[in-house]
């Protein structure tokens, strides 16, 4: 699959609405392999969005999709962070969601994977069983999932995964691990942990985590990455449908570091650090999706309102690298900076 690429550049599935057909299509068009993000979305809204992708690019794309998590959480400490979250709606003039769990249409999202036989299908949050992975594969899916430890690389090799997505603890947006257990991530960054996976595991490897130019996409590829994933390089691009406040930030000399929180979601992922996290990131619980629907309301107020304090503003930790370009002309350009520094 990446010996095709005219460029070993995939950009990240980022769900939100980062990650749109116009970024993906614009990505495939230029070389590498653009990738829509199911997450957050209805089947049908994610098959519409595939549909619209078809009729601006003629090739080959991916799709992400959520694995399900456990649907247990501690009740009590999910209705202490509700009950923290009333003021900072009230001055919103906003109301805290319904703390819910869902499954994301996990199996309705399967069925537009096969019905759509899309070139490249990936997973994040966990591992799809063996059956769904063959099913897949079957209709004509490359599969890819997304790994964060020597043990979930194992895991997705055994049941039958094509390659999988190293993450790095440098990369923006949610950490991918397949339990959303504190204890239990180690969040190792990412070239001690291609090393590991590389080690361990025979297939191809996809690098992703603070990757932002050239010289960290010639890194990767030669520390044993096929290819390498960006997904904050992608983020001020015209056609990333990241809010304009979130492009702005990204530039802004007020936020000075990112930081992992849960406040916004209940699951560990790396944004600039705003006041939201420094007042929540300690308070809020191990609970997604149920965080995730409590904030969004919140979020979406703070946006309306123009305060970037309280919204998720997801980024890696080479943020301030983000060139506010035309996706296909980053393509370009990283496709000559990779080319420079490997003396072509």
């Amino acid at each position: 699959m990446f010996s095709t690429l005219p460029v070993p550049i995939i950009q990240a599935p980022m769900a939100g609405g980062a990650s749109t057909p116009e970024l993906a299509a614009a990505v495939s068009n230029a070389g590498g392999l653009g990738f829509l993000a199911g997450g957050y979305k209805t089947a049908e809204a994610m098959r519409k969005e595939i549909h619209k992708l078809r009729t601006l690019a003629d090739q080959p794309f991916g799709v992400n999709v959520f694995v399900p998590g456990d649907k247990t959480v501690d009740e009590k400490a999910l209705e202490r962070y509700r009950a923290v979250l009333d003021d900072e709606a009230e001055q919103l003039g906003a109301v805290v969601g319904e703390p819910k769990w869902d499954d994301d249409d996990w199996e309705a999202k399967l069925d537009v994977l096969l019905q759509e036989q899309v070139s490249v299908a990936s997973f994040t949050f966990g591992c799809p069983d063996k059956a769904v992975i063959a099913a897949l594969q079957k209709a004509g899916a490359f599969v890819i999932v997304t790994v964060t430890s020597v043990e979930e690389a194992h895991i997705a090799s055994e049941v039958g995964a094509d390659a999988l997505c190293v993450q790095g603890a440098e990369a923006g947006g949610h950490r991918a691990s397949f339990r959303n257990d504190p204890e239990q991530d180690e969040a190792i960054a990412l070239f001690p942990l291609l090393a590991d996976v590389r080690a361990a595991v025979r297939l191809p490897l996809v690098a992703a985590g603070g990757i932002m130019d050239g010289r960290g996409i010639a890194a990767a590829l030669k520390a044993g990455a096929s290819a390498v994933q960006l997904g904050t390089a992608f983020l001020r691009c015209p056609e990333s449908g990241a809010h304009p406040l979130h492009k702005q930030a990204l530039a802004d000399p007020r936020f000075t570091e990112t930081a992992v929180t849960r406040a916004f979601t209940g699951r560990p992922a790396r944004g600039l650090a705003n006041r939201f996290m420094a007042e929540y990131s300690d308070l809020a619980p191990a609970a997604y999706p149920q965080v995730h629907h409590m904030t969004k309301p919140l979020r979406a107020a703070s946006a309306k309102a123009g305060d970037p304090e309280r919204m998720s503003l997801w980024a890696g930790e080479g943020y301030r690298m983000a060139r506010e370009l035309p996706a296909a002309e980053l393509v370009e350009e990283l496709k000559r900076e990779l080319e420079k520094v490997q003396g072509r």
